[in-house]
């Protein structure tokens, strides 16, 4: 009996804090931990589909990863961390007789951010590997310009909302026909040393 008087004091010790999305996602709200000591939430990472953030249902099979940097009071400060698809929304993706042309990037943002960027294209058809080659050359070559023009923030809102993912396609799709083309997947690999 005791035991269980000592675990539910243990527990009503703790205090919570509210969790606030990245400067890129406006600060929103993603939610609220319960801690005893503030210490203990720093590097925590906190998930979130983009459809909370924005209220858009469509955008369900996105989500993202934020990490707790900061603690003032009971606010936590987070940095974006990556974001990814969901298995299931990349497997309805998939179909038979077409081709998957997956492309991992490391880049570096105007302000010293370094990310690993996964983008991926879907086809119509089967296509060529030389075909494949170009279009994830162009892949390549969008990505790594939109990472050096743009700030972190700026390029991670447009990772994810799919502005880079329609400028692929619309380069692409000149040499082949495209269903879809995604930014399946980001990762922030460092940080800049000032921050």
């Amino acid at each position: 009996m005791s035991r269980r008087g000592r675990a539910r004091d243990k527990w009503r010790l703790k205090k919570w804090y509210v969790v606030k999305a990245s400067t890129a996602f406006g600060e929103v709200e993603l939610g609220r931990i319960p801690a005893d000591d503030p210490s203990k939430l720093y590097g925590r990472v906190v998930e979130s589909s983009l459809s909370d953030l924005t209220g858009d249902f469509s955008l369900l099979h996105v989500k993202l990863y934020f990490q707790i940097v900061k603690v003032e009071d009971s606010r936590c400060e987070t940095v974006f961390k990556g974001h990814d698809l969901t298995r299931d929304y990349l497997r309805s993706l998939i179909r038979r007789g077409s081709s998957r042309i997956d492309g991992i990037f490391k880049v570096t943002t105007k302000d010293g951010y370094v990310l690993r960027v996964s983008a991926i294209a879907l086809t119509r058809h089967r296509t060529k590997t030389s075909q494949e080659r170009a279009i994830r050359k162009i892949m390549g070559e969008i990505i790594t310009s939109k990472a050096e023009e743009l700030n972190f923030d700026e390029f991670i809102q447009q990772a994810v909302l799919g502005k880079i993912a329609s400028e692929i396609y619309n380069e692409a799709k000149k040499i082949y026909p495209l269903r879809k083309v995604e930014v399946r997947k980001s990762k922030l690999l460092s940080m800049p040393q000032n921050n």
